[in-house]
Parts: structure tokens; C-alpha cells; sequence
């Protein structure tokens, strides 16, 4: 399995921005699918967004269209959320998963990071 090591997440204001990191322990071949999840407490994990390691195939959950942002560095094995106009119903623990399939069976996961966005 791949290891993934999220950082990035914190405290922030509404209306403020973080981007996290998920950094792949491995060169993960090009067609693997690179995501982001969150759970907020006593919620299900939610789609937050994903992307192939070739730049293609990105998507985004309703929620967060037009304020985040994914994208990656293949020589660096990373991927980022840039998360702009942050709002309170953001808060969450963030996860990275990589898998081989668009939804994401048998994934690997990160740890996760805690974004906390007051309002």
C-alpha cells in the first residue's frame, strides 16, 4: 500500500484559506486516482475532491465547487487542496486516499488533518 502523510490543516477564520499536502511515500503509477475526504463529527466521510496523477480526471463535491482547488506535483509525490472562502460547515478532519479505482475501493489512506474553520 501506498503511505500518505497529510499536513496543512489548522485553525482558520471564515472567509480564510489553507491548502493541505498529501505526500505519497512512493511514485504512485499514473493511473491511480489521488482524493481528499472529510468527516465532520457524527457525520459519514464525504467527497471532497480527486485527481490522476497525469492531471486528468478532476472532480469536485457539490460543496465545495469554485472555492477549493486540487492539484499535484509528480516529481515531488504530492498533492494539495488549496481551500479558499473557507466557511464554518467546512470544519472536518481531511483525509488523502489513493486508489486504483474512481471510487476509491481499496484505497489507501492517510492519517488525516483537522481544518476547524470559526465563524
Amino acid at each position: 500500500q501506498v503511505q500518505l502523510v497529510e499536513s496543512g490543516g489548522g485553525l482558520v477564520q471564515a472567509g480564510g484559506s489553507l491548502r493541505l499536502s498529501c505526500a505519497a511515500s512512493e511514485r504512485t503509477i499514473s493511473t491511480y486516482y489521488m482524493g481528499w475526504f472529510r468527516q465532520a463529527p457524527g457525520k459519514e466521510r464525504q467527497f471532497v475532491a480527486r485527481i490522476k496523477w497525469t492531471g486528468s480526471s478532476i472532480s469536485y463535491g457539490d460543496s465545495v465547487k469554485g472555492r477549493f482547488t486540487i492539484s499535484r506535483d509528480n516529481p515531488k509525490n504530492t498533492v494539495y487542496l488549496q481551500m479558499n472562502s473557507l466557511k464554518p460547515e467546512d470544519t472536518a478532519v481531511y483525509y488523502c486516499a489513493a486508489a486504483e479505482t474512481v471510487g476509491f475501493s481499496a484505497a489507501s489512506w492517510g492519517q488525516g488533518t483537522q481544518v476547524t474553520v470559526s465563524s
